[in-house]
């Protein structure tokens, strides 16, 4: 899980559940962008219809209210407005202090807002406490503890995320390998690199780990071959990488 790609596979079950529920937006078309439901989706229709949906229904329903506040920072998220979004969150969780999902999503927008990997960890951790079984909060815990030196906490979390069958395998391989890369465990790594990339191939980050694994074991043409092709999907992948401290 990159912070810049952190998914949020995890939100589309707050979705169905507010889908199911009656519709208390101003139409069922709003409601319908405020839980993407449909495939002319953009973070903009889904702004319009969550703000419709809460504007419809201040003080009528919390749950419903927290969910409509939890897609709409999903959105704000993904038209990289991070403080709209952990505004958004942070009333979700104010109506609702038991939403997993909202803490995730909290972690997250900090997280790529603020650089604040560790103040990340907190949110993730008390999503995990909500949700024992949430595995992309694992995953994405994992990351954060890799990338601030917490390294043996980093790979017991991501080896979690896989045990508890993470959707995303790809993402959690390719953070696990990250992990591995800074333990030093080369060979780990670049057998988490390749099974992240034969699910995703064109994952950036995984092509650029493994090839850093490949030329610290002397590798150096297979190295510099996976390096390219990084930079290639991924301008600034030599920039973001350092960041996690995978240089």
């Amino acid at each position: 899980m990159r912070i810049g790609r952190w998914n949020w596979i995890g939100g589309l079950c707050l979705a169905a559940s507010l889908a199911a529920a009656p519709v208390l937006a101003q139409t069922k078309q709003q409601s319908d962008w405020c839980v993407n439901n449909g495939l002319a989706f953009s973070p903009d229709l889904q702004i319009k219809g969550c703000t419709a949906l809460i504007q419809a229904n201040v003080g009528k329903n919390a749950s419903q209210m927290a969910s409509a506040f939890k897609n709409r920072g999903d959105a704000y998220k993904d038209k990289a407005d991070y403080d709209r979004a952990i505004a958004d969150y942070n009333e979700a969780i104010r109506l609702d202090p038991k939403f997993a999902i909202a803490f995730r999503g909290r972690a997250l927008a900090t997280a790529v807002l603020k650089k604040d990997y560790n103040g990340s960890i907190p949110d993730l951790t008390e999503a995990i406490r909500l949700d024992p079984k949430y595995a992309g909060a694992y995953s994405d815990r994992c990351l954060s503890r890799a990338i601030v030196g917490q390294l043996q906490d980093a790979l017991a979390d991501c080896n979690e995320a896989l045990r508890l069958g993470i959707t995303d395998k790809a993402d959690a391989l390719d953070n696990r390998g990250m992990t591995y890369f800074k333990l030093g465990r080369l060979d780990d790594a670049i057998r988490d690199f390749d099974a992240a990339l034969a699910l995703a191939p064109k994952t950036a980050s995984s092509l650029y780990g493994r090839g850093l694994a490949k030329i610290r074991r002397g590798d150096t043409a297979g190295g510099n071959v996976d390096v390219a092709a990084a930079k290639a999907i991924q301008a600034n992948i030599t920039e973001e990488m350092t960041g996690y401290g995978i240089k």
